[in-house]
C-alpha cells in the first residue's frame, strides 16, 4: 500500500530540515542563506504589490513570506502559487531570447515553494518548483517537476546526517560483482577512479580513499538545489536533486535525478530529448542527447553520450564519445570512441585512445559461474567489426583485433599487434608491429587527433597521446625478450602457448621483422627525446648536453594512471603518503598529478636515455658525439620511412578496386574523398619531416 501522509496545508514549504538536525540558534534557512550569494537586497511586498499579485490570480499561504528586490514588477507575475519563504529578484519588462525561444521576463503559471529567484528570470509553466536557488537570466519553461529533497547529495556518493551506510551510492567499476566499487564525487578524475579500483588488497588505502571522499563534502541536511546564471531548461519532466552550473541547456529530458551537471560560460553542458540520468556527475562541456540512459556514473569533461547510449556503473574519461552503445561496469580513460548499435562493453578497464567498432561484444555479464569477469585493455585498444571477446582477457597497448568470434580468454602481451582468429586452421594469429607495417596512417593520425580534440581547459592530469612513450617502450622491451626466445620457421612464424585459454595453436607471425622494428622504434624514441632536449636547451657543446642527462642503472617502471603516465615508484610513494596521512584530500592527490605532469618531461628524458643505452648495449661513457651524430642521421631515416608508411597505408584506399568501383571515374572519387596528395595530415607529416631534417642538420654542426 502506498503511504500517503496528510499534513496541514499551511506547513507546505516549511520544515525542510528535521528540527533535530538544525544547529542551536539557527533556522531552517541557514544553509540556504549561505548558498545564496547573489547580493540581492530583499524587502517585503507593499500592499499595492500584493493587490496587483492577487488581481493577476497569484496566491500565497502568507504574503509576508514573499520577499522581493526594489526593482520588482508585480505585473510580470501571473497565475502562480507560492508556499513557504520565496525571494524574488528584479523583474523588468524585457523578453529573453535563446536560440528560437523567446519568453517574457516574469513568473507565470507555476507553483513555487520555498525558492530564491535571481534577476530577470523567465519561469513559465513549471508545475512544481521546490527548494531551489535560481541564478540570473535563467529560463525555465514547461517543466513538470523541479525539486530538491532535504538529503540531496547531487550525485556524490556520500551520506547525510542520520543516513545509514547501506543507502550510499557506489559505482561498480571494472567488476560486475562490485569487487572494485568506488564512491563517485564531483571532481573525480580518471586517475582517482583507477587508483581506488585497482589496489583492492590494500584495505588501509581503500579506507583512506573513502575517508577523504567523505571529508570533501558537507554532511548537513538541507542544502538547496541550484541552477546557475543563463541556464535554459525547457520541456523537461522530472528534475530532482540536481545541481546545475551556469550556461547549461536542458531540453526535453525525461528524468534527471541526483546529479551534478557542471557547466560554465566557456564549457557549456547540454542534455537533450528523452534522456534519463540518475545518480551521476556530468563534467564541464558535456553533451548528452537523444534517449540516453545513464545510472551510477561519472562523465568527465567534454565527453558525449548520444543516440540511445547507456552508461551504467561506469566512468567515462575526458573527450570521449559513446553513441548507440551500452557500457556497463567499465572504467574508460580519456579519448575513447564507441559508435553504432549492438556494440557494448562490460566490466573492463580501457586505458584510452580506444575505438570500439560496430558489433563488438566485449565480455559478457556472466560466465555461468559468477558475474566477476574483467578485461584490461592498454592504450589504443581497437576491436574490429563484430568482435566477440570473453572474460578474463588482457591486451597490450595498441592491440587491434580482427573481426570474428574469439572462443576463449586472451592474454596478448605484445603491443601494436594484430590479433585474428584463423577459423580455417583453428588457430589464433598474432602479428606484432602490424600498425607500423600496414596501417601507419591510422596510428599516427589517431595520435594527432586525440591531441587536437583535447578540449580540457583545466589539465590536472597530463594525458599522454604519443604511441611511443615510456609505457609502450617498456612493453617493446618485454616483447623483445619473448620474441627472441622463439624459433621462427622459414616464414618467420612460431607457435607459443599461454596466450589463449584453449589447447589450440597460437602462431606469432613476422617475428624477425617485429624484432628489427621494435629495436628501431626504441632507438627512435630515445634519440627523438635526446634531440628535443638538446635543441630546446640550446646546448653549444656535447659535454654540457651529456652532463644534463641522467642514465639510471635500471629502466624505470611506469603506470597508466587514468591516461597520465607516472613512474611506479612515485605512485607507490603516493599510496604510502595517503596511508600515513601526509596526503589528506583529493585536492592534494590532484596536486600530485600536477607535479608529476611538470616532472614528466625530465622523467621521460631519463627513461629515453636509459632505454637508448640499453637497446644499443652501451654505457654512458660510450655515448659519444660520433655515436649521437650517427643516431641523429638514423632518426631522419626512421622518420622518412614512417612518412612513407603513412602515405602508402592511405594510398591503399585510393588503389583498392573495391573502393574505386563505387565511383564512375577518378574525378568523382576525388570530389568525394579528396585527392591523396592534398591530404592535410600527410602534408603535416611531410612538413614535420622537413623541420626534423633542418633541426638535425643544425645539431650535427654543433657536434663537430
Amino acid at each position: 500500500m502506498n503511504i500517503i501522509q496528510k499534513h496541514p496545508v499551511n506547513n507546505l514549504g516549511y520544515n525542510f530540515i528535521d528540527k533535530k538536525f538544525i544547529p542551536k540558534g539557527k533556522d531552517e534557512y541557514y544553509l540556504r542563506n549561505t548558498q545564496n550569494r547573489n547580493g540581492i537586497k530583499y524587502r517585503k511586498l507593499t500592499a499595492a504589490e500584493i493587490e496587483t499579485l492577487i488581481r493577476n490570480r497569484n496566491t500565497s499561504d502568507d504574503w509576508n513570506k514573499i520577499f522581493v528586490s526594489n526593482q520588482f514588477t508585480p505585473e510580470l507575475v501571473r497565475n502562480c502559487k507560492y508556499n513557504g519563504l520565496v525571494r524574488i529578484g528584479k523583474l523588468e519588462p524585457f523578453y529573453l531570447e535563446f536560440h528560437n525561444l523567446r519568453m517574457p521576463v516574469g513568473l507565470y503559471n507555476s507553483t513555487i515553494i520555498s525558492c530564491d529567484l535571481g534577476n530577470n528570470i523567465c519561469v513559465d509553466n513549471v508545475n512544481y518548483m521546490s527548494h531551489y536557488i535560481i541564478g540570473n537570466d535563467v529560463m525555465l519553461v514547461n517543466v513538470n517537476e523541479l525539486a530538491t529533497t532535504d538529503r540531496a547529495k547531487f550525485g556524490n556518493g556520500i551520506l547525510k546526517e542520520g543516513e545509514e551506510e547501506k543507502t550510499r551510492v557506489w559505482i561498480e567499476l571494472c567488476n560486475e560483482a562490485g569487487g572494485r566499487n568506488v564512491i563517485p564525487f564531483d571532481g573525480m578524475l580518471a586517475g582517482d577512479a583507477w587508483l581506488w579500483s585497482k589496489y583492492r588488497d590494500d584495505q588501509a588505502l581503500l579506507a583512506k580513499f573513502k575517508e577523504i571522499t567523505d571529508k570533501r563534502f558537507d554532511k548537513r541536511q538541507g542544502h538547496y538545489g541550484y541552477i546557475g546564471d543563463r541556464t535554459v531548461i525547457k520541456n523537461c519532466k522530472i528534475i530532482k536533486d540536481v545541481l546545475v552550473g551556469s550556461d547549461a541547456y536542458f531540453k526535453g529530458a525525461n528524468k534527471l535525478k541526483n546529479l551534478t551537471v557542471n557547466s560554465d560560460e566557456k564549457r557549456r553542458s547540454q542534455i537533450g530529448e528523452g534522456c534519463e540520468l540518475v545518480n551521476g556527475i556530468v563534467g564541464y562541456g558535456c553533451r548528452i542527447f537523444y534517449g540516453v540512459k545513464a545510472v551510477r556514473f561519472v562523465m568527465a569533461s567534454h565527453s558525449q553520450l548520444k543516440y540511445g547510449a547507456r552508461l551504467i556503473n561506469s566512468y567515462l574519461g575526458n573527450n570521449s564519445t559513446i553513441s548507440c552503445c551500452e557500457v556497463l561496469n567499465s572504467l574508460i580513460f580519456p579519448a575513447h570512441e564507441q559508435h553504432h548499435n549492438n556494440s557494448f562493453l562490460c566490466a573492463a578497464v580501457v586505458m584510452g585512445q580506444s575505438n570500439m567498432a560496430a558489433g563488438a561484444t566485449i565480455g559478457s555479464n556472466h560466465n555461468s559461474r559468477a558475474a566477476d569477469g574483467e578485461i584490461v585493455a592498454g592504450r589504443g585498444f581497437w576491436p574490429g567489426l563484430c568482435v566477440s571477446l570473453k572474460h578474463n582477457s588482457r591486451f597490450a597497448s595498441f592491440t587491434i583485433i580482427a573481426k570474428g568470434d574469439f572462443p576463449a580468454e586472451l592474454n596478448i602481451p605484445l603491443p601494436f599487434s594484430l590479433v585474428s582468429n584463423d577459423v580455417t586452421n583453428d588457430r589464433l594469429l598474432v602479428m606484432p608491429g602490424y600498425w607500423f607495417m600496414y596501417n601507419m596512417y591510422a596510428l599516427a593520425r589517431n595520435a594527432w587527433k586525440y591531441v587536437d580534440r583535447d578540449k580540457r581547459t583545466e589539465k590536472i592530469q597530463r594525458i599522454e597521446y604519443d604511441f611511443l612513450a615510456p609505457d609502450t617502450i617498456n612493453e617493446l622491451f618485454e616483447s623483445l625478450v619473448v620474441l627472441q626466445k622463439l624459433k621462427p620457421n622459414e616464414k618467420g612464424a612460431a607457435e607459443i602457448t599461454g596466450w589463449e585459454n584453449t589447447n589450440r595453436r597460437t602462431e606469432v607471425q613476422k617475428i624477425p621483422q617485429a624484432i628489427k622494428l621494435f629495436k628501431e622504434l626504441i632507438q627512435y624514441y630515445g634519440v627523438r627525446e635526446l634531440m628535443n632536449h638538446f635543441a630546446q636547451n640550446n646546448y653549444t657543446d656535447f659535454a654540457a648536453f651529456k652532463r644534463s642527462l641522467s642514465a639510471r642503472i635500471q629502466r624505470s617502471d611506469w603506470l597508466n594512471i587514468g591516461g597520465q603516465l607516472i613512474q611506479r615508484s612515485a605512485v607507490d610513494q603516493l599510496k604510502r603518503d595517503l596511508k600515513a596521512d601526509k596526503v589528506k584530500t583529493w585536492d592534494e592527490v590532484h596536486l600530485f598529478y600536477r607535479r608529476q605532469g611538470t616532472a614528466y618531461d625530465k622523467d621521460r628524458l631519463d627513461h629515453a636515455y636509459t632505454s637508448l643505452l640499453e637497446i644499443l648495449q652501451i654505457t654512458p661513457k660510450q655515448f659519444t658525439p660520433a655515436i649521437f651524430s650517427q643516431l641523429l642521421q638514423q632518426l631522419v631515416d626512421t622518420k622518412e620511412w614512417m612518412c612513407k608508411a603513412i602515405f602508402d597505408s592511405r594510398a591503399k584506399d585510393y588503389n583498392n578496386p573495391f573502393r574505386k568501383m563505387v565511383y564512375d571515374n577518378s574525378k568523382e572519387m576525388e570530389s568525394v574523398i579528396g585527392k591523396l596528395e592534398d591530404n592535410s595530415f600527410i602534408q603535416q607529416q611531410l612538413a614535420e619531416l622537413d623541420t626534423l631534417k633542418k633541426l638535425v642538420k643544425q645539431l650535427l654542426k654543433r657536434l663537430k
